[in-house]
């Protein structure tokens, strides 16, 4: 059955004017509260120490909650004919059951990645990076549940298709888009990996601390249609995630409407629990498109079967996945408290009282703010006030800044904000109450990134780092090769020595499948993969080539059930720092898209700031202004001297001439004042 999509272009005037009234479908389409159209908010007071923001009420999926979303869940994939396996997780990413149902096609034990590349399918030849690799069903599971919980707030309620449609290479998705540059969240799927250093892995429940998030996701995050986020009194409390046809995929084209079996599945489960109707992803617009949510209707369902007795041992059982849960169901923890490991700041901790820090489940602050660990190999490394300062200032951005992915419109900027010393280091970490839990790990990433492409080491350190194969190929990721491909698309001998500061915008534009983004006909860019027309989400260049043997590793530890060694919890295989006991700089991965800038000493690099969450645009703001106000602040530290900036670098293209970026800040960006141009200059 196919349906009138709703947009027949991506571009039109039409889809314009949608998104610029909030855009989206009738009431009760995906089951969710019907609201009507938000209004603006009042303009807020002039920041202060706090007091601007809501925390979110404290709610949690029961174990019966979890029931009933899986049977719901199992009576439409019954109904469907489509044997699948059924995550749930909470908010934080701990994973309350996971149900199998008996298959004899085998579909709900391994499923295979997508090997669809730019124009088509690869020959398995072909394929690179993950595409066409085997994983186990239940880790996509989880990572599509994961997708749905942790890109949600309660300001937005996203999906793995809205994943789909804003980390691909032409935003939006579609046959007729090419040549637009890509998705706001290009690369972000290649984050929450299950080798972070900040992500937490799963221990046998009961023991103080093992709740606390954010945990891992087994393969980062999802773009297959089938992960939706779960709602309580309107409040984020988790996400169902189904993978039942064997294609771990994404969609790529918007414009038509999906009848997607696996979608509908996890429409049902969300059933009860679904978000309010006026924060869907389809009441949201990015640059003049709205965004999708789901491609499937409650009138696309068949009637709901909440009865989890009716199915549990008969039609399937609830499951052990190895390094995620032991099988029985469990009861979600409350985002905000202390078990969760994401609550409210102490003044002590932090002076805005409306900041959240990451705790450890008996009352510690996991990353308080301190100075640089780096004194060896910087002459006056990063001091804890001046840590503060940044994190201070880039929270008081936060609190004026408009939200550019949150209803109602006009709501404030939620985001995370991470300082990293040039080890990479955390030196402290901080976050607006509900601000989206993907953004904890990217704003790490982001920072980290920024600062090890702007040292004088990563050459150095991508030569040293091994050429991974597998026995059968592929994967296979030479991670050296990047460095000469890198200068010579510059024609820099020296490039990737610490003679340029880079944002992760201006990375981003050298990680993109065409340089410029999104245009045709161009090369692709050197920290891309070495031809457009092989890029994928599966298959990106760097970005995954660094942690492809740690998504190999876990995903065999989870096949094995334990059997194999589990990924070192510490990504890429870069060499360790001397004299840190075995400290590497990027142990979370990279992220390429915008949202830090590194810090400086006048001249000398002494660390990076990372912001994500609500917009890639106030990311770079919050990151670069609130750099800048820290230093008007504390003196001595700020943003790089503008003359080694990565916007002064030139690539000459033959035929055209084309500068790098560095951030890109919002014309006019605050609720308290009719600033414009706020980074100019500066």
């Amino acid at each position: 059955m196919m349906r009138k999509p709703y947009m027949t272009s991506a571009i039109s005037a039409a889809a314009l004017v949608l998104a610029s009234c909030g855009g989206g479908g009738g009431s009760n389409d995906f089951g969710g509260t019907p609201s009507p159209a938000p209004s603006p908010a009042p303009v807020p007071p002039p920041t202060g120490m706090g007091g601007l923001f809501t925390a979110p009420a404290q709610r949690a999926l029961t174990a019966t909650d979890v029931q009933t979303i899986i049977a719901q869940a199992v009576g439409e994939a019954q109904a469907r004919n489509l044997p699948s396996v059924i995550a749930v997780v909470d908010r934080v990413g701990n994973v309350l059951a996971v149900f199998d149902m008996k298959d004899s096609n085998n579909k709900s034990t391994e499923v295979t990645i997508s090997n669809r590349q730019i124009g088509g399918l690869a020959s398995p030849e072909n394929a690179i990076g993950l595409q066409g690799q085997e994983v186990p069903a239940a880790a996509a599971a989880i990572a599509k549940a994961l997708t749905g919980a942790y890109l949600s707030s309660g300001g937005n309620a996203f999906s793995s298709r809205t994943a789909s449609q804003i980390a691909q290479e032409h935003f939006p998705p579609a046959p007729t888009t090419v040549g637009l540059e890509s998705g706001p969240l290009f690369g972000v799927q290649f984050s929450q990996l299950p080798c972070s250093d900040l992500s937490q892995r799963f221990k046998s429940m009961g023991g103080v601390g093992s709740l606390i998030g954010p945990k891992r996701s087994p393969l980062g995050l999802s773009a297959d249609p089938g992960g939706f986020p779960l709602y309580k009194d309107g409040v984020v409390v988790g996400g169902i995630g189904v993978m039942g046809d064997g294609d771990y995929a994404f969609d790529p084209n918007i414009l038509d409407i999906e009848n997607n079996d696996e979608e509908a599945i996890a429409l049902a489960g969300i059933q009860g629990f679904a978000p309010p109707q006026s924060i869907t992803a389809n009441r949201i617009s990015v640059d003049g498109t709205s965004l999708r949510f789901s491609d499937m209707v409650v009138s696309d369902l068949s009637p709901l079967r909440s009865n989890f007795a009716a199915i549990n041992t008969i039609i399937g059982d609830l499951v052990a996945v190895e390094g995620y849960t032991l099988g029985p169901i469990i009861a979600g923890t409350a985002y905000g408290t202390e078990a969760s490991g994401i609550r409210a700041s102490t003044t002590v901790e932090f002076k805005n009282r409306d900041a959240f820090v990451l705790t450890d489940g008996t009352g510690a602050n996991r990353y308080p703010i301190r100075g640089g660990t780096d004194a060896a190999a910087v002459t006056t490394p990063l001091t804890a006030l001046e840590v503060r300062a940044i994190l201070e200032e880039a929270f008081i951005i936060f609190s004026r800044a408009r939200a550019q992915i949150r209803q109602p419109l006009d709501s404030r900027m939620q985001a995370t904000v991470s300082v990293v010393d040039t080890h990479g280091q955390i030196l402290g970490i901080v976050r607006t109450p509900d601000g989206p839990i993907f953004g904890t790990d990217v704003s790490l990433q982001k920072a980290r990134t920024a600062t090890f492409f702007s040292s004088a080491v990563p050459a150095q350190q991508l030569l040293a780092t091994p050429v991974f194969r597998t026995p059968a190929s592929p994967p296979f990721a030479n991670v050296p090769a990047y460095v000469q491909r890198v200068r010579n698309f510059l024609g820099d001998p020296n490039a990737l020595t610490g003679t340029v500061a880079f944002a992760d915008r201006s990375g981003g534009n050298l990680s993109r499948p065409y340089f410029p983004d999104g245009e045709i006909g161009r090369p692709p860019g050197p920290l891309s993969v070495g031809q457009s027309a092989k890029f994928s989400p599966f298959a990106v260049g760097l970005q995954l080539d660094l942690v492809l043997p740690n998504i190999v590793t876990h995903v065999a530890f989870v096949r094995s059930k334990g059997a194999s060694a589990d990924s070192d919890q510490r990504c890429t295989q870069l060499p360790a720092i001397a004299g840190t006991g075995g400290q590497i700089r990027l142990a979370n991965g990279i992220q390429i898209f915008p949202g830090s800038v590194p810090i400086y000493r006048g001249d000398k690099l002494i660390g990076g700031v990372g912001v994500s969450g609500d917009g890639i645009d106030q990311d770079d703001m919050a990151s670069f202004l609130g750099l800048n106000n820290a230093g008007k602040r504390v003196g001595g530290i700020g943003n790089a001297p503008k003359a080694i900036r990565a916007d002064n670098v030139v690539v000459d293209l033959g035929n055209a001439n084309v500068r790098l970026r560095y951030v890109s800040c919002p014309f006019a960006p605050f609720l308290d004042s009719n600033e414009q141009n706020v980074c100019e200059g500066l």
